[in-house]
């Protein structure tokens, strides 16, 4: 491995070599215990990983549960009813549901009802037509509808023991959850006559229900509509990513300028936005009763003057700060603009690389899925636990002394059985109930989600740290060869060979120690929620700290990491070697780092910020456009924002997928050019590796032998 204290002599600027031209061929195998240890832990996640789905049951997580603790599809007796009924899916609006479950009985049932029916009112005015309509009724267990009365049948709706109503539903996720259509019937049927204050209440949630169910239905209407208009929109944002680098290639200055240019222009038409809109609400304020209607709910917020005030101070502060940013940098800019000139070559002289990341991409969401699942069948390993929840809030909740605190274990038959309501031996509690919290994990199962954390994490910045050395060993290569038409025709082949042949342990290495710093703030961050019930302004202070210090430390060790790996596929050293190297070459040139590395970076950022705007704005505007509905013969969409920021937020995650290997590009000849003005000195002797465009920029050049 090497020892990782630094030799006195790196940190002197690097010394002429003769022999030096490039990627080293005769190399030796790097940090080799610790790919072991990765192989051995790979072994060990993957034990964790057949574990977990041999003792656990994702079932368990998604199965649903009834009142009475019982799992819909899988207890004893239940086999065949896997889906769940809510008697009043309305109470299930209340804001503490989430907490506390839903204060309505649930049973299970074998499907969900196909129509709505209203028991109690059509009983009650026609008693007859019970025997026509009991077969939809549902009722706890232990009840036979089919031998009821009508006034059986009532009476037991009074206790809650059948439903009063049930409502058109379609199952999700094993949970009958109401149809928009069937809700909208019962509103004009409760409408219609006299509403007491029960049916009041049950009238109130259910508007809120139709409210937030018409609106996701809207927008998934929508998002199903333009479908078609979001795929051809994505196939045209990977070939405007295709031009753009074929752009950065040919004319990268005009393409580096004209893109900032447009920035401020997008960002200018913004506050202009924000401005007219400020105006308008501001002239015309829209009152409470304006925004009953849907789509004034839905956007009430921005119906405000004050919100289109906050948006535009904060547009023109973010458009003040980037102009002057620009106006501090123009210079550096130049200079940055010739070394991704450098980059564009590269990139366009091993065409290859650009496809690449699509492999990495591929494993990393299969290390994801992986990850996911273990999860899921490690929190599915243990016994179901039920706690006691609202007891506080039932006054006349009676349980004999067996359970007096809130949130003590309960169990559900007990608690059905001998926890009832003092005014009536029938009636069960009406608030407390025994709610399902969740399984109680074993101890060996949380040291198993740490071993699972740290493998995901440990295996996504492998796999990534993988294909930046492979791209630095290719990109190097291109650097250092004098004459480029003598460039290798398999490059990038040479360079993913040398990595996997002698590199896999530095990259190993250097992902563990990334992997553990992202482990350390996964759990502050854990910590933090459980102390939010703790929390006072010391807490605060000391979390806050944390957290950004180990912020700083990842971001930091990701940089050391991206450097070691260059000089790792440069010079073929270990890891504390080239992260030595790098460091040591980088500090002694400090202020190009700030001003050339940095601002390619914050160009490359705002690329990828001008495509993705501009996307926005085209498929908003797109959408607006009444051509585009004759054409395509179809509906109008209810929102057009919804798929235009949808796509925007993909447009920028495949603008990032392309713009890595640009980066890694820039990055890697950055340091290149680095050892490269250390190492010569322009003599025949000792010639610049660098481009002359590179070279007069910089007001150097490479002397003729005489």
């Amino acid at each position: 491995m090497g020892c990782c204290v630094p030799p006195k002599e790196s940190r002197e600027p690097i010394r002429y070599d003769p022999t030096f031209n490039g990627p080293i061929h005769n190399r030796s195998c790097t940090d080799i215990v610790w790919l072991i240890t990765f192989i051995l832990f790979l072994g060990g996640w993957g034990y964790v990983g057949y574990y977990s789905m041999t003792r656990g049951n994702v079932e368990k997580l998604l199965a649903p549960i009834d009142s009475n603790g019982r799992r819909c599809g899988l207890d004893s007796g239940l086999e065949d009813k896997k889906y769940l009924l809510f008697f009043n899916i309305a109470k299930c609006l209340a804001p503490g549901t989430p907490i506390t479950g839903c204060p309505t009985t649930q049973v299970c049932v074998s499907q969900c009802p196909s129509r709505t029916v209203l028991f109690e009112k059509e009983i009650r005015q026609n008693p007859g037509i019970f025997d026509q309509i009991k077969n939809d009724m549902v009722c706890t267990d232990g009840l036979n509808v089919q031998t009821m009365t009508s006034s059986e049948a009532l009476e037991h709706i009074k206790n809650e023991k059948c439903t009063s109503f049930v409502l058109q539903s379609q199952p999700v996720l094993g949970r009958c959850f109401v149809n928009v259509t069937a809700a909208v019937e019962l509103l004009r049927d409760l409408t219609n006559g006299t509403v007491d204050l029960a049916e009041a209440q049950v009238l109130e949630q259910l508007i809120k229900l139709l409210k937030s169910n018409q609106l996701s239905s809207q927008i998934v209407q929508d998002l199903v509509q333009s479908r078609w208009y979001m795929a051809g929109a994505l196939v045209a944002v990977v070939l405007v990513c295709f031009i753009y680098i074929l752009l950065l290639r040919w004319v990268v200055t005009p393409v580096v300028w004209t893109s900032i240019a447009g920035l401020f222009a997008l960002l200018g038409f913004a506050i202009y936005l924000c401005y007219k809109n400020y105006e308008y609400y501001k002239a015309n304020p829209v009152g409470l009763y304006q925004t009953t209607n849907l789509k004034g709910y839905a956007q009430s917020i921005f119906a405000k003057s004050e919100t289109w005030l906050v948006i535009l101070i904060i547009s023109a502060i973010v458009f003040l700060i980037l102009l002057l940013v620009i106006i501090f940098l123009r210079n550096r800019i130049v200079i940055a603009i010739a070394l991704i000139r450098e980059g564009s070559k590269a990139v366009t002289a091993i065409k290859s690389t650009v496809l690449f990341p699509i492999f990495p991409w591929i494993l990393q969401c299969g290390i994801i899925a992986y990850g996911v699942l273990v999860l899921m069948y490690l929190l599915s390993i243990g016994e179901s636990a039920f706690r006691v929840v609202n007891l506080k809030n039932d006054t006349t909740c009676d349980c004999g002394g067996l359970y007096t605190e809130e949130g003590v274990a309960c169990n559900p038959a007990k608690f059905i059985s001998q926890c009832h309501d003092t005014r009536s031996a029938l009636l069960p509690c009406q608030v407390a109930s025994c709610h399902f919290t969740g399984i109680d994990n074993p101890y060996s199962v949380i040291y198993m989600q740490l071993v699972n954390l740290l493998g995901f994490f440990w295996a996504m910045f492998f796999i990534s740290g993988v294909a930046d050395m492979m791209l630095a060993s290719t990109f190097s290569t291109w650097y250092w060869t004098f004459h480029k038409r003598d460039l290798p025709f398999f490059t990038l082949t040479s360079g993913i060979y040398r990595t996997f042949r002698y590199h896999l342990g530095t990259v190993a290495f250097g992902a563990l120690i990334i992997a553990i710093v992202r482990v350390i703030r996964v759990i502050l961050e854990y910590i933090d929620h459980k102390l939010k019930k703790f929390d006072n302004p010391f807490t605060r202070c000391i979390m806050c700290c944390c957290k950004c210090f180990f912020w700083c430390l990842e971001n930091f060790l990701k940089f050391v990491n991206k450097n070691a790996y260059i000089m790792c596929a440069v010079h073929g050293k270990n890891f504390c070697r080239s992260a030595n190297d790098a460091f040591s070459l980088l500090m002694r040139n400090i202020v190009r780092v700030v001003v050339l590395d940095k601002v390619a970076d914050f160009i490359f950022f705002l690329s990828k910020l001008l495509i993705s705007i501009g996307v926005g704005f085209a498929v908003y505007y797109l959408l607006e456009w009444n051509y585009v509905y004759e054409v395509t013969k179809g509906e109008r969409l209810h929102y057009n924002y919804v798929p235009a920021i949808i796509l925007s937020v993909a447009t920028y995650l495949i603008c990032t997928i392309f713009f890595n290997v640009y980066s890694m590009a820039v990055d890697t000849l950055f340091l290149c050019f680095l050892e490269d003005c250390e190492r010569n000195d322009g003599s025949p002797e000792k010639p610049y590796f660098m481009s002359k465009n590179l070279m007069k920029i910089l007001g150097k050049r490479n002397k003729k032998a005489i």
